[in-house]
Formats: C-alpha cells, sequence, structure tokens
C-alpha cells in the first residue's frame, strides 16, 4: 500500500536509514519528488513543528501531563512528532545528509560546548 512492508518494519528495531528508506518509497510511489525540494521540505517542517506546538501552547506543566496520560490526545501528539519526523527525515533522504551521523556529530559539538562540569542541572546557553 505504502511502498514498503508496515508490518515487516513494525516488528523489528527501526534505524535512521530504514525510515529514510520508507518515506523515499512512499513519496516516490506518488511522484512527489518534485514538491519535495529544501525549501518546501524545511517549511514542512516548521508548519508541523507549530501544528505540534498547538497542543502545549497555553497549557500549564500538569495539563500538558494530563495530555500524555489521555491515549486520544497522545496518539494526536504522536503524530504530529511523526508528521515533523517525516519532513525531516525526507530532507535528509533527498539532500543525502546521513541524519543520523549529524545528530552524533552535533552531540559531540554540544558536548564540548556544554561540559557535564559546566552544565549538569542548568539550562542556560553557552556563550
Amino acid at each position: 500500500m505504502f511502498g514498503y512492508d508496515a508490518a515487516r518494519m513494525s516488528t523489528q528495531p527501526t534505524s535512521v536509514q530504514s525510515l529514510q528508506d520508507a518515506i523515499r518509497a512512499f513519496c516516490e510511489a506518488r511522484d512527489w519528488d518534485r514538491f519535495h525540494g529544501a525549501k518546501d521540505l524545511a517549511i514542512g517542517v516548521a508548519t508541523e513543528a507549530g501544528e505540534l506546538l498547538e497542543h502545549f501552547r497555553f497549557r500549564s506543566e500538569d495539563e500538558v501531563d494530563a495530555l500524555f496520560r489521555d491515549p486520544s490526545a497522545r496518539d494526536e501528539i504522536a503524530g504530529e512528532m511523526a508528521d515533523v519526523a517525516i519532513f525531516l527525515l525526507r530532507m535528509a533522504q533527498r539532500y543525502e545528509i546521513d541524519l543520523g551521523r549529524a545528530v552524533l556529530d552535533k552531540l559531540a559539538v554540544n558536548a564540548k560546548r556544554y561540559p557535564v562540569e559546566t552544565s549538569r542541572g542548568s539550562n542556560r546557553k553557552a556563550e
């Protein structure tokens, strides 16, 4: 149906590459490459991130916690998170960025920028 075996994927650990392969198959089956330039995909990330944010806007931490305990609200939030991830993974796939490697590289940069000794228990931005 989607151009990949969803049942097979759900029984195995999921890698970034397997997600990108599934997204590629889904989009190519629909001939969507022409609509998925970098600008359009970046707009998609931002748009979907805004839709995710709407679930939390003007809510206290207790209200947010309650959302995650409500199965329906939790499913909606998970769907919005998936939308953000799909656009981001699609962009990485289209422009041949190893997103897993990019995340690990960024964590290494952040480890230097935010050493445990000075950052533990603090959310202050590094200068």
